[in-house]
């Protein structure tokens, strides 16, 4: 059996056989699927079932940025909502035994699609399809965010109140603990931020924190006129109680970011000119139109995005220096942080007071 970083498949065997025996039908293999820059996620064939199995990064992380714990209970609380999660099999703590991860990891049922992430991946699909998609991504998101978290069972899931400072302070640590060069437009970006923080958002919500196109996966094609949708939102690991215009922010700039990062060894994205993707501003206008609320100032939140992806390629810059990251492509992620902080001081200079 060939073996995968970070997670014992003979282990994982045992553990199906033993708390799920209903989905046990022999040895498992896994193998590590990509995408995903911080934990890592595998696909497990073998049991009844196609399964995933999600846990912690190797080394060097902020571990309130790694909850397993908190991933698990937002997608199980989700789960009955109209937001499309996967069903979730179980939560196990490794962390002691060490028979599997030897962290907290989670089990849950793969989802059949595709992940849109790179360009070719388009192909199957008409200009007015994948439109379509967009806009429905963005009804998504919408949904997500007029959801009554306590609802759902995520009352106390996170404090809104101040949640914007604390994000600041939460990132600024993250990225002292990943500092292994002079990076003063990040520093400068990060000052600006605290700076001109905008007034408490009155519409708290339960906040994603990384939504994005390939942060979801979309049904298969039917045929190429009708558009996909997203079967599933993926990667839960920053979600909280927080301010919804985060989640916008965050989309806005994966929406457009082949083309702020074009200059500086390109960003790879679905989201390309031609393909059928409308406008920034008509995917605003399609939230703002689901979440019934007028279409929001977005410089700010666009400038929070690109100093939040900066920190985190930062720390996964310094995870490879140190020989902690597993995959392909992360020998020139740090590449990348000098542009998306430029980008972030652009976004915030043109915030209206």
């Amino acid at each position: 059996m060939t073996q995968v970083p970070g997670l014992d498949q003979a282990g994982l065997t045992r553990w199906l056989e033993r708390e799920h025996p209903e989905l046990a039908a022999g040895p498992l293999t896994a193998t590590l699927m990509p995408g995903g820059r911080s934990n890592l996620t595998y696909r497990v064939d073998g049991a009844r079932i196609p399964l995933v199995v999600r846990r912690p990064p190797l080394g060097h992380v902020l571990s309130s940025a790694h909850d397993m714990a908190r991933e698990h209970r937002v997608i199980s609380a989700l789960r009955a909502s109209q937001v499309p999660v996967p069903r979730v099999v179980d939560l196990v703590d490794d962390t002691e035994a060490g028979a599997v991860t030897g962290t907290v990891f989670f089990v849950m049922e793969h989802v059949s699609g595709a992940v849109l992430a790179r360009p070719e991946l388009n192909a199957g699909w008409t200009p007015e399809a994948l439109r379509g998609l967009s806009l429905h991504l963005a009804e998504v998101l919408a949904d997500l965010h007029t959801l009554d978290p306590a609802a759902v069972g995520l009352g106390g899931f996170g404090r809104p109140d101040g949640y914007l400072a604390r994000q600041l302070r939460t990132w600024r640590r993250q990225y002292d603990a990943s500092r292994s060069r002079e990076l003063p437009a990040l520093d400068r970006l990060q000052d600006r931020l605290g700076d001109l923080l905008p007034e408490q958002n009155p519409r708290a919500a339960v906040v994603h924190g990384d939504y994005r196109l390939d942060n979801v996966i979309v049904t298969a094609p039917s045929a190429p006129s009708v558009a996909p949708r997203v079967a599933a939102v993926i990667d839960w690991e920053m979600a909280t109680l927080g301010d919804p215009l985060v989640d916008l922010g965050m989309l806005a700039m994966y929406w457009e970011i082949a083309e702020l990062t074009a200059d500086h060894g390109r960003a790879v994205s679905a989201v390309v000119p031609g393909a059928g993707y409308p406008g920034l501003d008509e995917l605003v206008d399609a939230y703002a139109a689901r979440a019934r609320v007028a279409a929001p100032e977005l410089s700010w939140y666009r400038a929070f995005a690109t100093y939040k992806l900066a920190v985190i390629l930062e720390g996964i810059h310094y995870r490879f220096r140190a020989g902690e990251t597993v995959g392909d492509g992360f020998d020139t992620i740090g590449d990348l942080v000098l542009p998306l902080a430029e980008d972030g001081l652009a976004r915030i200079a043109t915030r209206r007071s």
